[in-house]
């Protein structure tokens, strides 16, 4: 759960639904859908997995068609986080220019803060980063570390992090080896299609 919205995700096929107060949206497998009524501001092309993919950082970085390269610490808080750039091979995932630096902890190498670009809606390259600091963590299922709060940041001109701006707290998180039925991620009766 985040936020009044409960998210099932499948991780292998991807598929996933989001159910919220007066929507629910996700992609079956073939097409990215949507069942809301007029309230509905959002754009499921873009959310739909969106959530998701922050909140499985650092593992959805290991997906076929990225590449990695060392990119220029920060210094947060008098703390240097050491980082790895991700770019994506052409054609690869939603947008492929989309770029992403992950930096971990000098001393325990837990994934500390995300730098993120968005080109989804511009087609084009950004050189602004967005930044998120994962400082909560748990384990579930025994042995699986997620985040359970997700803080975005601020930035400066020249990029550096300065302010908080929103947390988003997960909550009620399962995870379980045998996969959900097909039912789950079928499209509501009154769904559309979204492009």
């Amino acid at each position: 759960e985040k936020d009044g919205e409960t998210h099932f995700v499948d991780l292998k096929s991807r598929r996933d639904r989001i159910k919220g107060s007066n929507y629910e949206l996700g992609f079956d497998g073939d097409s990215i859908w949507v069942d809301a009524d007029t309230s509905y501001k959002g754009k499921p092309a873009f959310y739909h997995n969106l959530y998701f993919y922050f909140y499985a950082m650092p593992f959805v970085l290991a997906d076929d068609g990225i590449i990695y390269s060392k990119a220029e610490p920060i210094t947060v808080d008098s703390v240097t986080y050491s980082g790895i750039h991700i770019g994506f091979k052409d054609g690869v995932g939603q947008v492929s220019l989309d770029e992403y630096i992950l930096y971990y902890h000098p001393e325990t190498y837990q994934m500390a803060w995300l730098g993120y670009t968005v080109t989804f809606f511009s087609k084009e390259r950004s050189k602004k980063f967005k930044w998120i600091n994962y400082n909560k963590w748990a384990t579930f299922s025994d042995d699986i570390v997620l985040p359970t709060e997700l803080t975005w940041y601020s930035s400066d001109e020249d990029g550096k992090i300065t302010t908080l701006r929103k947390s988003v707290e997960f909550k009620n998180t399962s995870i379980n080896k045998r996969p959900f039925d097909d039912e789950t991620f079928q499209r509501t009766e009154n769904a559309v299609t979204v492009e």
